[in-house]
């Protein structure tokens, strides 16, 4: 009988940076509400349609800004991570399978949403449905805008000063609507990093600056 070699594995070391991203670009929003998805399963489930409500334009604002639980707007930690993994088109050694596996993004709450610093203001557009029907839509954006993202990454993948440069160049293709990595004509949401913080292990808590 062969002998059964002993296997030896140390544990895949986990390090937190913190980057603080502001705006080059007002960010737009446009939750989809709870009250378009009921809409939504009440038509898959066959229910009678209901007689259309009068638009209510502030409403539609307010219900477009995710929120945290204290509420405090908030932005899906998802985009900002799938901005970062596109960067990595723009750069040699890295691909976008690996940087996958190396990096996750940090939220808060349910919904994993990232804090959004700035105030928010009423926004108008006119859209054409399905191409065809002219409509009015109202949501928020923010004019001025910082953030601070919690990520944790691994060493070996993806060094500190790497994820860096990898989170300034995902903020030429920027998050929420219109954005340029989104539409050919977008040019809203774009972003640049203006600071970074080693937060250590990923069992400490978030640095004080994380939080406006």
């Amino acid at each position: 009988m062969a002998d059964e070699s002993e296997i030896t594995l140390k544990r895949i070391e986990r390090r937190i940076i913190e980057i603080r991203i502001e705006g080059t670009a007002p960010l737009i929003m446009s939750r989809f509400s709870e009250k378009a998805k009921q809409q939504m399963l009440d038509a898959q489930m066959g229910k009678t349609r209901q007689k259309k409500e009068p638009k209510d334009p502030e409403q539609e604002y307010l219900r477009s800004i995710h929120r945290l639980s204290d509420g405090s707007p908030g932005f899906p930690c998802v985009a900002f991570k799938s901005a970062t993994i596109g960067a990595a088109r723009y750069f040699e050694g890295i691909t976008m399978t690996t940087l996958r596996r190396g990096m996750f993004f940090m939220g808060e709450g349910p919904d994993q949403l990232v804090r959004i610093i700035g105030e928010p203001k009423r926004r108008e557009d006119m859209v054409r449905i399905a191409g065809k029907t002219a409509d009015l839509r109202f949501r928020a954006q923010f004019d001025e805008w910082q953030a601070i993202l919690r990520i944790a990454y691994v060493p070996i993948v993806v060094s500190h000063e790497s994820l860096v440069a990898l989170v300034d160049g995902g903020g030429m293709s920027g998050v929420g609507e219109w954005r340029p990595g989104k539409s050919d004509s977008g040019s809203f949401g774009t972003y640049r990093v203006v600071g970074d913080d080693d937060a250590g292990d990923p069992d400490d808590p978030p640095l004080a600056a994380a939080r406006p």
